[in-house]
C-alpha cells in the first residue's frame, strides 16, 4: 500500500478552486514586506501527545508549548471553526493557524486538553467512533465535555479509520453513515466537517463526501489553506516529534499561500494500471506571482534528487519524474522564495494502491 505525497514547496496547496472566477486580489492582499497573496490559515496536524513510544504520531508536552509559544510571538491569530469558516469564503486579511487533532487519542484529554482549555485557544478534534472508549481512546464522555466549549469543534475522521481509499462507494457509503449515526445518537448532531483517514483520497471518495453534505474535508499533504482552495482537500501541515522540533516549525510558519487552478492527474488515487510515476502538471493563476524561480526535489526511486521540471506555457508547469515512487509516501518538494525570508510551500498526496 502506498501514498505517493507530492509536496510542492511553494506555499499552500491548491487543488480545485470552489472560489474559482472570484478576483484574486479581493481575496487576500499583500503583507508589510510586499509579498502578493500573503494571508491565509495555516492549518497544524497532531495525534498524540507525551506517547513517546510512538515518535511519528506524537509531540512532546513540553515542545507543544513552545509552538503555541512561538505562534504568539510570531503575529499569527489562533482561529475557531466559526471563524474559519467566515474568512475562507471572503477576503483574508490576518496569517490565521488553525490547530487540528486527529484520532481522539486519550493522551490528548489528559495533556493538551488542559492547556487549551485554559488559554481558550480553539482547535478541531476529529474523532474515528469505532474506537471511542477502547483503551488508549477517550470515551464520549470527554467527548462531549470537549464539545461544550464554544472554541472547540468536533469534525468526522469516519467509524472503521480503514483504509477507506481502497473500498468500493458502497463500503466506504455504509463506513460514513454509520459514524454520522453514532455521533446523531451521542453528540445529538453530526459534525459538518470531514477528515480524511491517513489523508487518503480519491475523486470516488470525495464525491462520496460531498454528497454526505460536508463542507470542508482535510487532507495530510502540506500548505497553507487560501479562498482558492478545494474545500474538500484542504491542506495540512503534519507535526510529530521529528517534524515538530522548533526550527523545523519555525519554518512552517514562514510559509504563505500559493495559489493555482488546477494540479493533474486529478485523482489523486493511483491504481495498479495507472501510469507510476503520474505524470503531474500544475496549472497556476496567470500574472499573480512570479514562478521563474521554482525549484522542486522528490524521492522518486527512494532516493532524494532534485526533479526536473518545465514550463510548457507561462502559468503551467510539468514536474518531469525519471523513476516510479517506490516507499510508502513519496514526495515532490518546490520551493519559492518571497520577500523577508518567506517561502511559498505546495503539497500534494497520491495514494498508490499497489507498487
Amino acid at each position: 500500500k502506498k501514498f505517493i505525497i507530492v509536496n510542492v514547496l511553494i506555499l499552500l496547496l491548491l487543488p480545485i478552486s470552489k472560489s474559482f472566477g472570484k478576483d484574486l486580489n479581493m481575496l487576500s492582499g499583500k503583507d508589510q514586506l510586499g509579498n502578493n497573496f500573503s494571508q491565509g490559515v495555516l492549518a497544524l496536524m497532531y495525534h498524540r501527545f507525551e506517547e513517546n513510544k510512538y515518535p511519528s504520531t506524537n509531540i512532546k508536552i513540553e515542545v507543544f508549548k513552545k509552538h503555541l509559544e512561538e505562534i504568539n510571538q510570531s503575529g499569527f491569530k489562533f482561529i475557531d471553526f466559526k471563524k474559519f469558516d467566515q474568512v475562507i469564503n471572503s477576503k483574508i486579511e490576518k496569517s490565521y493557524i488553525l490547530l487540528t487533532v486527529d484520532d481522539g487519542f486519550e493522551s490528548f484529554y489528559t495533556q493538551a486538553w488542559p492547556i487549551l482549555k485554559a488559554k481558550k485557544i480553539p482547535f478541531i478534534l476529529f474523532v474515528s467512533t469505532r474506537e471511542v472508549g477502547k483503551y488508549g481512546y477517550m470515551t464520549w464522555k470527554q467527548i462531549n465535555e470537549i464539545d461544550s466549549y464554544d472554541f472547540a469543534t468536533i469534525g468526522n475522521h469516519s467509524h472503521t479509520h480503514d483504509y477507506l481509499v481502497d473500498w468500493d462507494s458502497e463500503k466506504i457509503i455504509n463506513d460514513l453513515e454509520t459514524s454520522i449515526e453514532i455521533f446523531k445518537n451521542k453528540l445529538g448532531y453530526s459534525p459538518s466537517i470531514f477528515s480524511y483517514p491517513f489523508g487518503e483520497y480519491s475523486l470516488n471518495f470525495k464525491k462520496i463526501v460531498r454528497n454526505f453534505n460536508f463542507t470542508f474535508a482535510f487532507g495530510q499533504h502540506s500548505g497553507v489553506i487560501d479562498p482558492t482552495k478545494d474545500f474538500l482537500e484542504l491542506p495540512r501541515f503534519p507535526v510529530n516529534e521529528k517534524y515538530g522540533e522548533l526550527k523545523r516549525f519555525k519554518s512552517i510558519l514562514s510559509n504563505m499561500p500559493f495559489p493555482y487552478k488546477k494540479i493533474t492527474p486529478e485523482n489523486r488515487y493511483i491504481k495498479k494500471e495507472d501510469k507510476n510515476p503520474p505524470e503531474i502538471t500544475i496549472e497556476f493563476f496567470k500574472d499573480l506571482i512570479d514562478l521563474k524561480n521554482i525549484s522542486c526535489y522528490s524521492n522518486e526511486g527512494n532516493v532524494w534528487r532534485k526533479s526536473d521540471i518545465k514550463f510548457e506555457e507561462i502559468n503551467n508547469l510539468k514536474i518531469i519524474l525519471k523513476e516510479k515512487f517506490t516507499t510508502e509516501r513519496g514526495r515532490i518538494n518546490c520551493t519559492l522564495s518571497g520577500l523577508g525570508g518567506r517561502w511559498r510551500w505546495l503539497g500534494i498526496q497520491y495514494t498508490i494502491a499497489e507498487y
